[in-house]
């Protein structure tokens, strides 16, 4: 007689139904909230500069700080996912997050506030971490794309509304105001997550994975032969994004600019162009396959940085926009290529692009203050030439090894 219980319906949010839109705006609520936070700090780095007397390399680490952290906070939730209870965790990392930017904007010093800054990587970290795992488990497949889309979108216009939000307030309060009210957006999407995200019907924890379970893909990933030039990729193409965002706001409120807070703040309403790059870059590299568009994405973002060479507005924002285009198709194309070249252990493969990423945001992004403080945006623009020359070698050879697989097969 078989006694074994009967397995456990799945029950998926159907597009139209009423739990379906509620768990989309809560996931865009949520990635709006992280990534508003995460970005905040960067027009805010002269001010810093300016209150606590410390170089733009040292004022880029309130932003670097963050995404250090974040990036092995990332890869160990990745690691865990498969035991982590979904809207628990999350929860727990907006508010967090959120408790977190209201305390930097209290801080009383540079190194306190470089410490929430630091903290607010590790509470970061739950909503990127388990996002995608809860739609995949509880969105029908059929209608998971437009569902993931409308999460991503929620995170870029995060990331391009805490940079306008804390230029705007800055400009006619000061930063610390800017800060705390990304925090106190941040506890009003916490309530409306709480309040709108439906639990989880179809997560079961699994525990007791060794650590010799993880090893073994993660070592896999590793000794392939493309997938760790891939990761290279995520490094070099957000160190270079990074840099220019870090250490245009030094530049435009110099002379000949001499832009205040608010207009600085305005010029990132560019990151918007991420949004509508991405998806078609995704259907471009679907059909023409993905190292030609990482090339493309090189050479886009090589074009921008010439344009915006000039001291001219005229010149400074088509730059940017181009700059930005060719990085959001870059690393559209370079973490869809991952899920791709990964046969097994897909989550772990993530979070090693993942780590990639983020370690070029902290790394490249504070090293570009080095080049501001010793040759201004010259030097900025040397190192970013450089970091994109590398991005070029690296995309070449995965084209040439990609042509090589072609013909093998």
């Amino acid at each position: 007689m078989n006694n074994a219980p009967p397995a456990r319906e799945t029950r998926y949010l159907q597009r139209g139904s009423r739990m379906y839109w509620r768990a989309n705006l809560a996931l865009f609520a949520a990635g709006f909230a992280t990534f508003s936070s995460m970005y905040a700090v960067q027009p805010l780095m002269p001010a810093f500069a300016r209150e606590f007397d410390v170089s733009a390399a040292a004022s880029s680490l309130s932003l670097s700080v963050t995404t250090g952290v974040l990036a092995f906070t990332l890869l160990l939730a990745g690691l865990m996912s498969e035991a982590i209870e979904r809207k628990p965790v999350m929860i727990a990392s907006l508010i967090g997050s959120a408790v977190l930017s209201i305390a930097a904007a209290l801080a009383p010093g540079w190194w306190s506030l470089l410490a929430a800054r630091a903290l607010e990587g590790v509470a970061l970290g739950g909503v990127p971490a388990l996002a995608i795992a809860y739609l995949s488990e509880e969105i029908a497949p059929s209608d998971l794309g437009t569902a993931t889309g409308l999460y991503i979108g929620g995170t870029a216009t995060g990331g391009m509304g805490g940079r306008v939000i804390t230029g705007f307030i800055s400009e006619y309060a000061d930063w610390r105001v800017a800060l705390a009210t990304i925090g106190v957006i941040g506890l009003v999407a916490t309530v409306l997550f709480f309040w709108l995200l439906p639990r989880s019907q179809n997560f079961t924890a699994k525990r007791g994975m060794s650590l010799a379970q993880h090893a073994g893909p993660i070592g896999e990933h590793l000794r392939h032969k493309a997938l760790p030039w891939v990761f290279v990729c995520g490094f070099l193409f957000m160190g270079a994004f990074v840099s220019v965002y870090n250490y245009i706001g030094f530049r435009l409120s110099e002379a000949p600019f001499s832009l205040g807070q608010g207009a600085i703040g305005s010029v990132f309403v560019i990151y918007i162009l991420g949004i509508l790059t991405s998806p078609i870059a995704g259907r471009v590299a679907d059909s023409a396959g993905r190292p030609p568009v990482l090339l493309f994405a090189i050479v886009c973002m090589a074009a921008g940085l010439a344009v915006m060479w000039p001291d001219n507005l005229i010149a400074v924002v088509p730059g940017m926009a181009l700059l930005t285009i060719g990085f959001f198709a870059g690393h559209s194309t370079a973490s869809g290529f991952v899920g791709l070249l990964a046969e097994r252990g897909k989550g772990h493969a993530a979070g090693l692009y993942l780590l990639g990423y983020y370690l070029g945001s902290s790394v490249v992004g504070s090293l570009g203050g080095l080049f501001w403080s010793a040759a201004g945006w010259a030097g900025v623009t040397l190192m970013v030439a450089v970091v994109l020359l590398a991005g070029l070698a690296v995309t070449l050879w995965l084209m040439r090894w990609r042509r090589r697989e072609a013909g093998s097969a």
